[in-house]
């Protein structure tokens, strides 16, 4: 079992920067595909990115490649998504996730954190 808890959302003008965090707790975290989702109000669950579980690969769609950055702290059993240049559709309720398996698919992750809310105003 691997229990979730994301910190570190709140309201940032546009062009601002925020670094989400995730920590983890439980079993063998660092055997972990660690994900970050979002959800806009009213739209479906978005992937936004994956570290691997040593933190030596990540993956991004390409509406945040260049402006996010993933990594992990496995000696803390954190992982963050570093945000910057954000913009208002970046507004959305973001979530990190745990897969035992590369993958860009919400329903096959794991574990779920409850969310933190990210607002960026124009």
């Amino acid at each position: 079992q691997v229990q979730l808890v994301e910190s570190g959302g709140g309201l940032v003008q546009a062009g601002g920067s925020l670094r989400l965090s995730c920590a983890a707790s439980g079993r063998t975290f660092s055997s972990y595909y660690m994900g970050w989702f979002r959800q806009a109000p009213g739209e479906e669950r978005e992937f936004v990115g994956v570290i691997s579980p040593r933190g030596i690969n990540t993956y991004y769609i390409d509406s945040v490649k260049g402006r996010f950055t993933i990594s992990r702290d496995i000696a803390k059993d954190t992982v963050f998504l570093q945000m910057g240049s954000l913009k208002p559709e970046d507004t959305a309720v973001y979530y990190c996730a745990a897969s035992i398996r590369f993958t860009t698919v919400g329903r096959e992750y794991n574990y779920w954190g409850q969310g933190t809310q990210v607002t960026v105003s124009a």
